[in-house]
């Protein structure tokens, strides 16, 4: 039984009619199949004008990735697929026609973006040398399942071809790009090879070839527009693209704030990030920052007391926008590398690192660009410590994840003063610096916990803290979070000149919403207190913040927010400041 199928399959495929069936069948699907990588080999189909230019197709690999070029030499080159997947057969290039006196040069990968400069005549390693006789080809044998169809297509038709060492090379694959350019070739050149071909089954299958073409003329322009606007991106591509191993993105916030006893402000900053990768797995993350050292109402009040919960204070972070107080000049924001020693661990170095970026994320307030823009809601200010956070420092990170466990354990070394060589204030070791562990436990699809712990030395003042940051989700455009900490801080503080014995307690609440009324839109309200402790100030900070991001496009996002602080500075004499923002964030 098998052989007899086997059998039939080798008479079917010698059939003039099965390889016009194909032609015909390729025409018209093509527009509308979604097709997977194949395997081809070079075919020349020759003009009647032996002086005419032909157009050459030759693949070239470069590493893992297929890419192929086109030059102009005395023959016209295609594609015929050899064994492709499922055991289908699809013609799937014929060179375009002669009047096209240019054709664009470039080279793709298989993702379709342009790779490399093209291959210049003079660079051409390989060419194409017509063989007579398929037995020519030393790496096609008469027992290949295509064998009969190639003999048929070089010794009867003369429109295969091999390479200049005698090899055929079937088993390379062809992406979708080429596919596209190699098919509108083809139909470009019906009505030629019609005139040269006298079988009558395939001549006749030709002409219906030739009507359906008219019939589907609409799809097939559109398949050219699409075919010329690829082109075009490739060449674009080719031409502007930055790096084969480095992404760059950048980020740009500009808020419009007014509030309580302060005047209308601008605030922003920009950052350019370089991600670099060299091996997939790893990451190397360079950053760069600037701003407009703007303030908000919020920043004012604090600053003009000792400023001890700003967003840059001295005590802990409990202040307005994140983004305020970002100088001008551009500085080194960030500067790592991540990657994997092992299976289950990934470790971080650098020489600019910041807490917030390994431990204390929440899915619903953690980044200043999409959520909550005051800094007290983006961490808890116990466990992430301001005074180390806020300049970033060099250290060292590690994150393990055991395969198909519901556990993750973090853990960091920051120090803030790397850099300096002052004694004990500065280096590796010395003040300042902060040691953070993690353990987060995904209790259920819905529910995430994480207990933490942090020990610093922040201006001569120990402190040790316990954290909880937990969220859960009611549904899937509705989740709860909570940051709750409490720890002490000890000895003689050098920034306010104090002697600190102080056991604060911080907690947070919050409300996450998305799709509220417009699709991709994101919602959130929280309330809470950075630092509640009877030994610093006659008052207790209570933050509160409201918000609503609608992203107008994929890089452009205008937030609407208002916050509110009473008792700023933990300072009871202090007005209650209200303080509206309009932030908007490009990013590229």
């Amino acid at each position: 039984m098998e052989l007899s199928v086997k059998k039939n399959f080798e008479q079917i495929i010698n059939s003039h009619k099965f390889l016009a069936g194909g032609l015909v069948g390729c025409s018209i699907f093509s527009p509308i199949c979604s097709l997977s990588p194949a395997y081809s080999v070079p075919i020349a189909i020759p003009h009647r004008n032996s002086d005419t230019k032909r157009t050459y197709i030759r693949r070239k690999i470069t590493g893992s990735n297929p890419v192929f070029t086109t030059d102009i030499r005395n023959t016209n080159l295609g594609y015929f697929q050899g064994e492709p997947p499922q055991g289908r057969t699809q013609i799937t290039q014929i060179s375009p026609p002669e009047t096209q006196k240019k054709f664009s040069i470039a080279e793709f990968s298989s993702s379709g973006e342009s790779i490399d400069s093209p291959l210049s005549l003079e660079t051409e390693s390989e060419a194409i040398t017509p063989q007579p006789s398929v037995d020519q080809l030393s790496d096609v044998k008469p027992t290949d399942w295509a064998y009969q169809a190639l003999k048929a297509l070089v010794e009867r038709y003369g429109v295969l071809s091999g390479y200049k060492d005698n090899t055929f090379r079937g088993d390379r694959p062809l992406s979708r790009y080429e596919f596209t350019t190699i098919l509108l070739a083809t139909l470009n050149n019906l009505d030629r090879l019609a005139e040269d071909i006298t079988d009558e089954y395939i001549k006749s299958d030709a002409i219906i070839v030739r009507r359906l073409q008219t019939e589907f003329a609409a799809a097939l322009k559109e398949l050219r527009l699409r075919t010329h606007l690829i082109e075009q991106r490739a060449n674009r591509l080719q031409a502007q693209g930055f790096s084969l191993t480095t992404k760059l993105q950048g980020q740009s916030i500009v808020a419009f704030t007014d509030g309580s006893q302060a005047s209308t402000t601008v605030i922003n900053r920009t950052r350019f990030s370089l991600n670099t990768s060299f091996q997939g797995e790893d990451l190397l993350v360079t950053q760069l920052e600037a701003g407009n050292n703007g303030a908000d109402a919020i920043t004012k009040s604090q600053q003009e007391n000792l400023n001890l919960l700003g967003t840059d204070g001295l005590i802990a972070n409990g202040g307005g926008l994140d983004i305020v107080g970002v100088e001008s000049s551009l500085r080194l924001r960030r500067l790592y590398y991540s990657f994997r020693p092992f299976q289950d661990v990934e470790m971080t170095v650098g020489a600019k690192m910041s807490p917030r970026d390994f431990i204390d994320r929440n899915s619903y307030a953690n980044n200043e660009a999409v959520d909550f823009s005051s800094s007290f809601f983006l961490n808890n200010p116990l466990i992430v410590q301001n005074q180390i956070d806020t300049v970033g420092g060099a250290g060292i990170a590690i994150v393990w994840h055991p395969e198909n466990s519901q556990l993750f354990g973090r853990s960091l070394y920051i120090a803030g003063d790397g850099d300096q060589t002052d004694g004990n204030n500065g280096g590796l070791f010395g003040d300042r610096y902060q040691a953070s562990v993690e353990l987060e436990y995904l209790v259920s699809d819905r529910l995430s916990l994480k207990l933490q712990y942090t020990n610093a030395l922040v201006n001569n003042t120990d402190i040790n803290a316990f954290g909880i940051n937990a969220e859960y989700a009611l549904n899937q455009n509705t989740g709860i979070f909570t940051r709750l900490g409490f720890g002490s801080y000890q000895g003689f503080n050098t920034a306010i000149n104090e002697d600190l014995d102080l056991h604060p307690l911080t907690w947070s609440l919050g409300l996450g919403l998305r799709n509220l009324f417009i699709p991709s839109s994101v919602a959130g309200i929280a309330v809470g207190q950075p630092f509640v402790t009877n030994g610093l100030g006659n008052g207790t900070q209570t933050n509160f913040e409201v918000f609503y991001n609608l992203s107008l496009k994929e890089n452009f996002s205008i937030t609407p927010t208002f916050s509110l602080v009473i008792n700023s500075d933990n300072d009871r004499s202090q007005d209650t400041i209200w303080q509206t923002t309009l932030r908007t964030v490009i990013s590229f």
